[in-house]
């Protein structure tokens, strides 16, 4: 006969009993009548009330209507204030984003090497929504933008010829080295892995527990539902409104300075004033408007989907028309001397610098983990919404690597050209300001003002698009995570991002100026916010359903076992099956040869 030698209870229909007292159901997963709470499979769809939530749209939109008066009426008074709490931030708290952003790099690798790494964001059995060509494909998507287009000639450039405080020497061989993995490390780990953390949240709580689409649910795990759904959760949306709407403008802000450099070029009238430029941003938020109004996919899609075919063709044209032995030697240069250099890269602080690394990282890297936490909400959702299926590990490794690698690639083609020029005697660092060398480096190659008018068009696309993502993602946020939001609120976030976008723009002593001070200030209460998402999310796989049957399976096993060597001694079978209820258990069999021993693997044996 066999002998029960396992003590755990047996499941039952009462949840409460099934797990003994002690294990509760693990939020968003609702219990089912016959089913241990680790054994019910999560839910995928969650239940949206439809509608707009009237305090959080209400509260994002006052304070920031709020602020665009503010900058329309006393924008000196807003530059100054904004100047100093710039000033603040990054004497008082610059170790703080630094700390974070190293710190957000670390916890989704661990994530992703432990066994956490194995959960689907989806149920056990679903398979990705997206082939991996697909993916990957949409994740290089996702690597593009504005930035690339305004940094991809300014940054290597600007730190080849003036590198971070206390490193090398400017114009050096030495200095394409540093400059090649500063810029490296602003655009790749460490950007994506800031996203990631948002994404993981999203696309766990999403599709894995049921949960809709707003930063606020992914909190329920460590605030509990009702507070995650009440005035708590309402605040959370409401600061990711905020840094949505601040991050988006910084990057209209910088297209917009882009293009205003374009038709500078073009049409050879002088140097552009914020008027200008404020001008270029009332109409292409125009474009913007009857792009969302026209529909997704007449609309914005069909735009996308060219812009990447323009923008490969143009790095394809500096690649080929330039130093293509340089670009190519660079790369392997820049992967060496970013992981080389990450740790100090990673631990430059004011400290040992003093005001002059202070200043610099206020400018670069502090700026940069700023911007990144203000885009969080959009760039989360979006690989969030493109992984359902997939494992947090291969998240992780996606995301971590495919845009890293698509940054690398865009930094060597068009980076390293500028700094060939720049050692070939065209000084473009001090002949053009930051949003024109790119045109300036082009006017070297042939077909200039073909790439000229390319270069206008590519950041208009982008300058649409981005408005077109990121004011759905506020609209998802404000209208209780509906993937569909109204026009009327698509329409007014974006309108209003233009507005924020323009208004930054005129604030700053100079026009990049304005838009770094406000980036920086208005990310630092989103980053509180992101530190005890990771707390939550580490507290929700905890619970994960299938980590609670691996659990289960490992303490009965164990339990067999040890009951097994203390009564019997070598002589007993472990069987692992069911019993006439169809409930899982594992028994010890007593009724075995004698003279056949039981036979432990060796480790190296085990699976």
């Amino acid at each position: 006969m066999s002998t029960h030698q396992n003590e755990r209870p047996r499941p039952s229909s009462d949840p409460d009993e099934a797990s003994g007292g002690t294990t509760p159901t693990a939020p968003g997963v609702e219990p089912v009548p016959g089913i241990h709470p680790a054994l019910a499979a999560p839910p995928v769809t969650a239940r949206v009330r439809a509608g707009l939530d009237r305090f959080v749209f209400g509260v994002a939109a006052a304070v920031a209507l709020a602020f665009c008066l503010w900058g329309i009426l006393a924008p000196a008074n807003l530059g100054g204030v904004s100047g100093s709490a710039l000033q603040w931030v990054v004497t008082n708290l610059g170790w703080f984003f630094i700390i974070l952003a190293t710190g957000f790099v670390i916890f989704v690798l661990v994530l992703a090497g432990s066994r956490y790494g194995r959960i689907p964001l989806g149920r056990d059995d679903e398979a990705p929504e997206f082939g991996t060509a697909s993916w990957i494909a949409m994740m290089f998507s996702a690597g593009m933008g504005i930035g690339l287009m305004f940094y991809g000639v300014n940054e290597p450039l600007t730190h080849f010829v003036t590198p971070p405080p206390g490193t090398v020497e400017g114009s050096s061989d030495a200095a394409v080295r540093t400059a090649m993995a500063t810029t490296m490390f602003h655009w790749s780990l460490h950007p994506w892995a800031i996203y990631a953390v948002v994404g993981i949240a999203i696309a766990y709580g999403c599709f894995r527990r049921g949960r809709r689409q707003l930063f606020s649910s992914a909190f329920a795990p460590l605030f509990g539902q009702r507070r995650a759904e009440g005035k708590a959760g309402r605040v959370i949306d409401v600061l990711a409104i905020f840094a949505t709407l601040f991050g988006s403008a910084t990057s209209l802000g910088l297209g917009a300075l882009q293009i205003g450099s374009g038709i500078t070029i073009l049409t050879g009238v002088g140097e552009l004033g914020n008027g200008i430029l404020i001008g270029v941003i009332a109409v292409l938020t125009a474009a913007f408007v009857a792009s969302a109004v026209s529909g997704v996919a007449r609309g914005i899609q069909y735009l996308s989907n060219i812009n990447m075919v323009l923008a490969l063709l143009l790095a394809l044209f500096v690649f080929v028309g330039g130093p293509t032995v340089f670009i190519l030697n660079i790369i392997p240069n820049a992967i060496g001397a970013y992981f080389s250099d990450l740790a100090l890269m990673a631990g430059r602080t004011g400290a040992a610098g003093g005001d002059a690394t202070a200043e610099w990282l206020g400018g670069w890297t502090v700026f940069y983990w700023a911007w990144w936490i203000s885009w969080t909400p959009f760039v989360g959702v979006f690989i969030a919404r493109i992984s359902r299926g997939r494992t947090i590990r291969q998240f992780v490794t996606g995301v971590l690597l495919v845009p890293s690698a698509v940054s690398l690639v865009w930094f060597a083609v068009f980076g390293g050209a500028a700094i060939a020029a720049q050692r070939g005697g065209d000084d473009l660092a001090s002949e053009a300001t930051a949003e024109a060398q790119l045109f300036g480096m082009l006017a070297d190659y042939p077909l200039s003002t073909v790439t000229t008018v390319l270069v206008v068009v590519l950041v208009s696309i982008f300058f649409v698009s981005g408005a077109d993502a990121a004011s759905v993602v506020m609209g998802t946020l404000s209208e209780r995570g509906s993937l569909n939001p109204s026009r009327f609120t698509v329409v007014f976030w974006g309108v209003l991002t233009g507005v924020v976008a323009a208004i930054m723009l005129a604030v700053g002593e100079d026009a990049l100026e304005g838009l770094k001070n406000l980036v920086i200030v208005a990310a630092l209460p989103f980053s509180v916010v992101m530190v005890l998402l990771c707390v939550s999310l580490v507290k929700d796989l905890r619970r994960d359903p299938m980590m609670l049957r691996r659990d289960a399976a490992s303490l009965a096993v164990e339990q067999a076992v040890v009951e097994g060597l203390t009564k019997h001694g070598d002589e007993f079978t472990l069987v692992v099956g069911t019993n006439g209820e169809d409930e899982p258990e594992a028994v010890v069999d007593q009724e075995r040869p004698r003279n056949s021993p039981t036979t432990w693997p060796l480790p190296t044996e085990r699976r």
